[in-house]
């Protein structure tokens, strides 16, 4: 199986941009300078240098200088990020988030009658 280019990579990884957090562009450039504040500070790092990289590789003297590990794992750390989890594990974090919310209710609840029960000298 042949490696993917520079610029592949830099397209799914767009692609995932826009399906994902709904930002519009052409390029992954132009969607991290429209969308990148709202993304984790790893993942703008790693997202700008696959820009940087696709921008480089057309430039053949550039190309030979890029770092093919480098970008390697810029894409892996980004595609990682970025795919959606699976319908089982999102409707697990659902289950618990809905478990969360009843537990932290039920909490503060017991905790206002303690303080009621206490401040009116039945405790």
């Amino acid at each position: 199986m042949r490696d993917a280019t520079v610029h592949e990579k830099a397209g799914r990884i767009a692609d995932l941009l826009e399906d994902r957090l709904r930002i519009r562009g052409n390029g992954l450039a132009e969607k991290l300078r429209r969308g990148g504040r709202g993304l984790s500070r790893k993942l703008r790092r790693d997202a700008g240098y696959l820009a940087r990289a696709a921008e480089e590789d057309q430039v053949p003297k550039l190309r030979v200088r890029l770092d093919h590990e480098r970008i390697a794992a810029a894409y892996h750390r980004c595609r990682r990020e970025l795919e959606p989890i699976g319908a089982g594990l999102r409707r697990k974090a659902l289950f618990l988030d809905i478990l969360t919310g009843i537990a932290t209710g039920l909490l503060v609840t017991a905790l206002v009658v303690a303080a009621l029960l206490s401040w009116r000298g039945f405790l």
